[in-house]
């Protein structure tokens, strides 16, 4: 809640909220229609029910808040109050704001935070039931934590003026064909890789991962396997060059080597797949075991 919440009492001139204001329409984040609206609306503060404030915190939050500018009818908004390193994370507190005329609450929701220039700082899904009901036309305090490997240690944080929004741009981790694919493929086996793809879900935010998907053996002693190349960053990756090995249930090496790749592009949270042939002479076992195998990055 707001257990790192360090903002304290002092000289009302000086005290403000760290962060800048931002909101979006509730039907984006609800998917319930409400009307735009010009109207605007002035929030009133709500704990959370089992929240323990001390007194002097109590002050804080209700200055903080009382300096807070209206809302347009039926916008969600976070406020930025403040920052904290943790040694697990990244505290970041907030006013998570409600200027519709009904109580809110919503499910996991992908926050982003980002630095004075809008650089992207930390990308995180919280579970945003734990906040509870927020009340019609309210604002309720809470401390998000971003995991360490959430956070970009090289981006630059300003103790003022970053933001901590909703991120409307995360969409469901998606199949990414190639056009060859594309015009060969059936309808059904799209329809197949989609529901595969869908199955194993996304990758860890800022990883790209390699999933064995099918192998076959030549009669000529080629070996073929399929692979999904699956990109968890927010930016299209090109792959110009690919050490691969391939490895039996034993971790015994199957087959390895280096494919050129022509600056293959995976698009930002999508699987690609595509099919590896090692030639004979790149085959280390005369009857590989394909039955169980699973391939990694040569290092």
């Amino acid at each position: 809640m707001l257990s790192f919440f360090k903002k304290k009492k002092k000289d009302t001139n000086s005290l403000k909220t760290d962060g800048q204001e931002s909101a979006v329409h509730s039907s984006k984040l609800t998917g319930e229609n409400a009307q735009e609206s010009t109207e605007e609306v002035q929030t009133e503060l709500s704990i959370h029910p089992a929240a323990a404030i001390p007194k002097e915190q109590m002050y804080v939050l209700r200055f903080l808040h009382n300096e807070l500018p209206p809302l347009k009818a039926n916008q969600l908004s976070l406020s930025g109050i403040e920052w904290d390193e943790q040694p697990h994370g990244l505290a970041v507190s907030a006013f998570v704001r409600n200027s519709v005329n009904k109580a809110i609450q919503l499910g996991e929701v992908r926050l982003i935070l980002l630095n004075q220039t809008k650089q992207v700082k930390a990308k995180h899904t919280f579970n945003m039931k734990e906040l509870g009901d927020i009340p019609a036309k309210s604002s309720r305090p809470w401390t998000f934590i971003f995991p360490a490997e959430t956070v970009r240690p090289a981006t630059v944080l300003e103790k003022e003026n970053w933001t901590l929004a909703f991120d409307l741009s995360s969409t469901e981790h998606q199949l990414d064909l190639a056009d060859a694919w594309e015009q060969a493929l059936p309808e059904a086996e799209k329809q197949k890789l989609k529901e595969i793809v869908k199955k194993l879900g996304a990758p860890n935010q800022d990883e790209l991962n390699f999933t064995g998907l099918q192998a076959k053996r030549s009669e000529d002693g080629k070996l073929r396997f399929t692979l999904l190349i699956r990109n968890g960053y927010d930016k299209n990756i090109q792959i110009e060059q690919l050490p691969l090995q391939v490895l039996d249930n034993k971790k015994q090496v199957i087959a390895e080597g280096q494919f050129n790749l022509d600056n293959l592009e995976v698009k930002a949270n999508t699987t690609k797949p595509w099919t590896f042939i090692f030639q004979k002479e790149l085959v280390k076992q005369e009857q590989p075991d394909l039955s169980s195998w699973t391939v990694q990055v040569k290092q």
